[in-house]
């Protein structure tokens, strides 16, 4: 398999769930010195996965947590964010220009109490956190343990315990065996649509930030193919009418409570395209997960889904990843 290491994904996924009792400590801490609201910070890719952590939240907690936009922060500001907030960022490399630049207003402004996740150790802003938790990607599933376990303290998650005993014991192997099963599918994919002018990508729950970022953070910025990301709850309010019979669509299926947005996209698009995907967790057994606790991790299904469809567009149109034109490259 093209960019596939078995025994390195099983090592990293591993890797981060060991981190929970150091997540659980900074949260336990924060808890117990009382906190108003919670805001995941974030822009781009960690705006996404912010996106996918606070829709969790909705779904099973009366917890006051939002989704901040660093740029917007920094022109509208937020008045419900003060110094008893608690703000948690992630960042790959730790210089984030504009997350780092809220992250200083913040730190210098208003006081609230900062958790950061960062790859690596010493990083400027890794200096401005409160709290800083040291482990390379997985930003999903480490934002989802830490607003768990803020969940579980409050008394609003009582599955919490049984679902990390099943995570803790299953999901690398999961998650490795999702990769190995989706790799025809993500060859196939990648030879129909590694040429399309325009993608339309759709999904609802946590899957609208997996929809989001792989639309924008995936397919424009490192393949370079024209995307949008649409919310199943507003396609039939207007991309509908741009849709005929030969346009690329894909549609992202989940299993958290916002499954039955998509599944009427996935009733209706078949009537009107012919050029329609649906990728479905629930087409992968996830072996030793419950059926309850599918929907929690329904977004790292997708990705690993995403990851095999990235692996071969990378390869046919012979374009690293890791190549830009202008992100870091030029100012703006």
């Amino acid at each position: 398999m093209l960019k596939f290491d078995e025994n390195w994904w099983f090592e990293s996924f591993r890797g981060a769930l060991e981190k929970r009792q150091e997540i659980e400590s900074i949260v336990d801490k924060v808890t117990e010195e009382g906190y108003d609201n919670i805001f995941f910070l974030g822009i781009g890719g960690t705006y996404a996965s912010s996106m996918q952590v606070v829709q969790h939240v909705k779904e099973f907690s009366a917890m006051p947590t939002f989704v901040e936009h660093a740029a917007e922060y920094m022109t509208t500001g937020n008045r419900a964010l003060n110094k008893n907030s608690v703000v948690v960022f992630s960042s790959v490399s730790g210089t984030t220009e504009e997350v780092l630049v809220a992250l200083k207003y913040i730190k210098e402004h208003v006081g609230a109490r900062i958790i950061g996740f960062i790859d690596k150790e010493n990083t400027p802003m890794g200096d401005l956190a409160d709290y800083v938790v040291i482990y390379p990607m997985n930003e999903q599933l480490k934002f989802f343990m830490l607003a768990d376990r803020f969940m579980w303290n409050r008394g609003d998650f009582d599955d919490y315990e049984a679902l990390y005993e099943e995570l803790d014991a299953h999901l690398p192997a999961a998650l490795v065996d999702v990769e190995k099963r989706a790799d025809g599918f993500g060859k196939a994919f990648a030879e129909k649509h590694h040429k399309d002018e325009m993608h339309y990508f759709i999904g609802a729950g946590n899957q609208m930030g997996a929809t989001y970022s792989y639309a924008m953070c995936y397919w424009e910025e490192q393949h370079w193919i024209r995307t949008k990301s649409i919310h199943a709850a507003e396609f039939l309010h207007g991309t509908l009418e741009i849709i005929d019979r030969d346009t690329n669509v894909t549609l992202f299926l989940g299993e958290d409570s916002q499954r039955p947005l998509a599944e009427r996209v996935k009733a209706f698009l078949p009537r009107i395209c012919g050029n329609c995907t649906f990728i479905d967790t629930k087409d992968y057994p996830l072996e030793g997960i419950s059926q309850r606790f599918r929907g929690h991790i329904s977004h790292l299904v997708m990705m690993a889904v995403n990851r095999r469809i990235d692996a071969h567009l990378e390869k046919i149109n012979c374009h690293p990843v890791e190549i830009r034109r202008y992100y870091r490259k030029l100012n703006y």
